[in-house]
């Protein structure tokens, strides 16, 4: 078991390193793509700086919770495009019947898929959300959470995009609704929590999981607690758990033959 863990993870990385050398050949575009959306992220960041110079306080957030929130979703929406960009075009790959070449490999199928792009301009977010948490939020213990944060917001990032994607294998028009909804999970980790109420509150909590990869890691990395440390890490493993079954599920229609150009 643990032979085949550490086979699948050295494949994950040689994937990874391939993917990058060949996103490297053109040096300038690979740095522009970077660069520019550092440039697209730091857009915003002087917007809330003018709304603070405003207002002191929004929603209960300073701007130090709110650049606390910008840095976790910056940067975990980064991992999770750098290391896992084919997460994001399941719907693509499935509807087009280009998982084929994937079938035929010995290792697990949804991490050689997943695996098997990388998104450059991904870069910029995660560095972005680096830089901000060490101007505007440092500090060592919190640095610790920061780090672990990120890895959990990113399993819960990608773990949501193949939940979404693989509603493909049953509907052939999931591609537009996928791609809304990870649009929407990804704009709404931007804003205050405190400003959503009720239904939407825990529609963002639990069906959209911004609540879980942002929201409350932020307040626990200001008033920590065991209990949502625990909470919070279930809840990736959990998610990530039921992503993979909905996908094998899926999958075995799809290696049935009924693919969507078939179904068509």
């Amino acid at each position: 078991m643990l032979t085949a863990v550490k086979n699948q993870g050295r494949v994950c990385l040689l994937s990874f390193q391939y993917n990058m050398m060949r996103e490297m050949l053109n040096k300038a575009t690979f740095l522009t793509n970077i660069g520019f959306m550092i440039l697209n992220d730091a857009a915003f960041l002087i917007q809330w700086m003018i709304l603070f110079h405003l207002k002191k306080e929004i929603g209960g957030y300073t701007i130090k919770e709110v650049m606390l929130l910008w840095g976790l979703t910056a940067g975990s929406y980064g991992i999770s495009r750098i290391f896992f960009a084919r997460a994001f075009a399941l719907p693509e790959l499935i509807v087009n019947g280009k998982l084929d070449a994937y079938l035929v490999m010995p290792k697990n199928v949804l991490l050689s898929v997943i695996t098997s792009a990388t998104n450059p301009s991904a870069i910029g977010d995660l560095l972005y959300g680096i830089v901000v948490f060490c101007v505007f939020c440092f500090h060592p213990v919190r640095l610790l959470l920061f780090l672990f944060f990120l890895l959990t917001g990113a399993v819960i990032v990608t773990a949501y995009a193949v939940l979404l994607g693989s509603l493909s294998f049953w509907f052939v028009r999931a591609e537009a609704f996928s791609c809304h909804m990870l649009n929407g999970m990804i704009s709404f980790g931007t804003y205050p929590d405190s400003i959503f109420e009720g239904t939407a509150r825990f529609l963002l909590y639990y069906v959209i999981p911004v609540g879980m990869a942002a929201y409350l890691p932020v307040h626990l990395m200001i008033h920590f607690d065991i209990g949502g440390l625990l909470l919070v890490t279930g809840y990736a493993a959990v998610l990530a758990a039921v992503a993979a079954a909905v996908f094998y599920r899926g999958l075995r229609r799809y290696a049935s033959g009924s693919l969507m150009g078939a179904r068509m």
